[in-house]
Formats: structure tokens, sequence, C-alpha cells
């Protein structure tokens, strides 16, 4: 009987013996797997800036800034958005004289910390020339950092909230009815989401000949039939169309804000899906009447760059979309924020993307609508052919949703010899006299109107 407990303990002591020396030996497993990782890990040097590149291209009739930042590791290298087409030259100048030479040296892993040095550099700050170039270099290291991943920008943010991006798009036409028969063909290829302009770049007093009380030959804007026509609009779409297809409207900042609460009520019925920029940004306080006297979406932001004029109306619950244009707000970095605070309000992400935003800007417009919980509608312009010469990797459009490119980084890849067919010039009507600027826009007494 003692034999055998002897015995048995001898056992038990022999298979403990064992049993520790496998643990034993997967422990120094795991501790050899980890020094290795970490003298790996060490040995792996930070990608250092080494030269900041601008490309400028004009495709079409608006002027397109890509940055190109380049480091010190063989073909390792990221594309950003930096357009501002109404001060396109500006925006060139700033990276060239004032960004390169900051950056040059600097590691590329530390994006925040990066953003917040070339944001104070320039003391003076939140101006739409210097927030355009930082947002090129802002967008082009997240690039990067996808590149270096593997992976596309969404996944580093988090991964996607929905599969795609519900989009809109534009329709114009001389009245309701071409209106209607634009949105018909739009829907045929798949939208749902409609947004209409009036009168263009300006609007007339109605009839042939200039009135005489104007007193200028500038481009004239009529206030009130502008509104007027507004409305009428809408109550010709509602009957030709019914209630079921989405409508919404750009007034652009040109009325004053008596008559934009005005608008906003007579619009309400018609049940538009927002009314855009209804008030210009020095009138954000009028929101607070328009919200308490109607019930009509409002969306707004696109010519914000100061986080004074988007952090009122959000936190305010004073609009229900905020339109940030994103290389204006300074990029990725500071619209990631935005959007998580129009998150924590309940106002949906509605980003801005007409024609003059280059593809990696409508690559990072998509994967902010892909990762925000709080998105609401996506705005795409569509891409000429000669933009497609220029960029591969162009997000993709079907059934009216917009698709962001899987491929490592933004996807986007710039072919740097059909961009030098591209460059900026100076073309034989206002634009090109004014360098791809706008030009004025003036009541009939010859008061200069905001838009």
């Amino acid at each position: 009987m003692q034999r055998r407990s002897f015995m048995q303990n001898l056992g038990a002591f022999a298979a403990a013996t064992a049993l520790g020396s496998q643990t034993g030996k997967a422990q120094q497993r795991v501790a050899a797997a980890e020094q290795k990782a970490e003298r790996v890990t060490r040995g792996m040097k930070v990608p250092i800036i080494k030269n900041v590149e601008v490309v400028a291209v004009q495709p079409g009739n608006v002027r397109l800034i890509v940055v190109k930042i380049v480091t010190d590791q063989d073909g390792l290298y990221g594309y950003g958005c930096a357009t501002f087409t109404q001060r396109a030259d500006l925006v060139v100048a700033a990276v060239d004289k004032y960004l390169r030479p900051f950056l040059t040296g600097k590691p590329v892993d530390r994006i925040e910390d990066t953003w917040q040095a070339m944001y104070n550099s320039s003391y003076w700050r939140n101006g739409p020339v210097l927030n355009n170039a930082i947002s090129g270099v802002d967008q082009a290291l997240w690039d990067i950092k996808g590149r270096q991943a593997g992976m596309p920008v969404y996944e580093l943010l988090g991964g996607k909230c929905r599969e795609a991006a519900d989009l809109y798009t534009g329709v114009n036409g001389g009245n309701p009815q071409q209106i209607a028969d634009n949105i018909r063909k739009m829907q045929a290829a798949g939208y749902r989401h409609f947004r209409f302009n009036l009168g263009g770049e300006g609007t007339s007093v109605a009839g042939g000949a200039r009135p005489a009380y104007v007193l200028h030959d500038a481009p004239l804007f009529d206030r009130y039939g502008y509104v007027k026509g507004i409305v009428k609009t809408f109550e010709g779409l509602r009957k030709e169309l019914g209630d079921d297809v989405e409508l919404m409207t750009d007034v652009h900042e040109k009325i004053t804000p008596s008559q934009a609460l005005q608008l906003c009520r007579d619009t309400e019925k018609f049940r538009p899906f927002f009314i855009e920029d209804p008030l210009s940004p020095e009138d954000n306080a009028y929101y607070r009447i328009i919200r308490q006297q109607c019930s009509t979406p409002i969306a707004m932001g696109e010519l914000f760059n100061n986080p004074h004029e988007w952090t009122q109306v959000i936190s305010e619950r004073l609009i229900d979309y905020i339109r940030v244009h994103v290389s204006q707000a300074g990029g990725l970095t500071p619209c990631r924020k935005i959007a998580i605070l129009g998150e924590m309000y309940g106002v949906r992400t509605a980003w801005h993307g007409p024609a003059d935003v280059s593809p990696v800007g409508h690559c990072a417009n998509l994967t902010l609508s892909l990762v925000a919980y709080n998105f609401g509608i996506q705005e795409m312009a569509g891409f000429s052919q000669a933009t497609r010469e220029i960029f591969s990797g162009i997000p993709e459009v079907k059934n009216g949703y917009g698709y962001v490119n899987e491929a490592p980084g933004w996807g986007v890849e710039v072919d740097r010899k059909a961009a030098a067919k591209y460059p900026f010039r100076n073309d034989n009507n206002e634009r090109g006299r004014l360098n791809g600027g706008w030009g004025e826009l003036r009541l009939a007494d010859g008061t200069v109107i905001k838009q």
C-alpha cells in the first residue's frame, strides 16, 4: 500500500516535471519571439519626409492641386488633395515655400503632431490657402500610413459603418418641367437624391433687355425673383415627381437672413431633403431663428474653415447636415473630429464634393462617409476623361452609391506624364482672366452680394 502510494507520487512528480518542462519551453519560445519582434521593430527606421511635391493640373475648367510626399524609403509615398480652385497659385506657393522646408526631415508616422505643427507654425491661421496646403500634406500622410499597413484608410479609422455612401447629384434646367425630365434620366442611372440650382452664376430680372434702373453692367442678381423661383420649382417638381423623390437646393448664401427664413418656411411643405447654405458664415446666429420657426432641414459649412464656425452650429443643433469642404478645413484629421462632434449632437455629414475636388479628395470624402456613424449624404461630381487619364483608382459610382478604392491608402495613383499635358492655363473667359477665381455678382443698385 505504501509502495503503491510512493509509485503514484513518483509518477505524479514525473508528469509535473514534464509539464513544467513543456510550459517552460513554451514560455521560452514566446519570450524569444517577443525579443525577435522587439529587435525587428527597433531595426525598422521610421520613414522620413524626403520631399514635398505639388502636382498642379487643369483637366477641365477647374484647377486641381495634389500634394505628393516622398519618403526616404524607396517606393513609399502618398498623395493628398489641396485643391482651392479660386486661389490655386497661392496654395502651390504655400506648399513650395513654407510647408516643404518645414516638413523635410520630419517622420511620417506622427500625423496628429505634424498637423498641429503646421497649423500653429504660421501664427495666423484658419485661412483657406494655408488650410488647403495643410490638407494636402495631411491626406498624403494618411495615404502613406495605409500603404505601410497594406490597408485602405477606412480600416485605419475603425472600418466601415456601411457598404457604400449614398450620393446626390446635381440637376438643372430652365423650368421645373426640364428639371423633372433631367431628374428622371438620373433616376434611370440609380440616383435617389437630387439637388437643383437656379440661375447658375447669377440671375437677371425677367425679360430680355436690362432694365433702365440697373446701375451697372456686371452680372445682375435679383434676390426676390430668385427666392420666388426656388419655391415655384419645389412646387412644380412635387407635382411632376410626387413625394417619393428626395429634392434639395443650394442657395449659396445669396439672400438676406430674413429672406432665408421665409424661404425655409415656404418650402417646408414640400419636404426638402435639405436647403443648402441659406446663410453666409457671417450670419450663423440667424440659424437660431430659422430653427425656432420651421422644421426644414438645413445643410451648412461649405465655406467653413474655422472651428469657431462649425462648433457652435453643431453643438446648438442649429443645422441638420455639416457640409464642410474637407481640404478647406485642413484635411482628414480635423474633419474626422468634426464628424465625431456631429454624432454627439445628432448632426449628420454631407461633405462638399464638387468638380473642383481631385479624385484623392473624393476618396477622403467617401472614407469619412463610410466610417462615420452619423453619415447623411455625399456629394460627388463626375470625372472627365482627362481626369481619368491623370488619375487611376478613381472612386466608382454604382446605382447611386459611391464606393472607395479597396487598395492600400487611398488607392489612387497619379500619372505625372499625363498631368504635364494639362497645366494651369488662363482660358479666354472671365474665370481665365481671374486665374480661376470667381467674379462679382451685384444687385440692381450695384451692391456686391455674398456668394
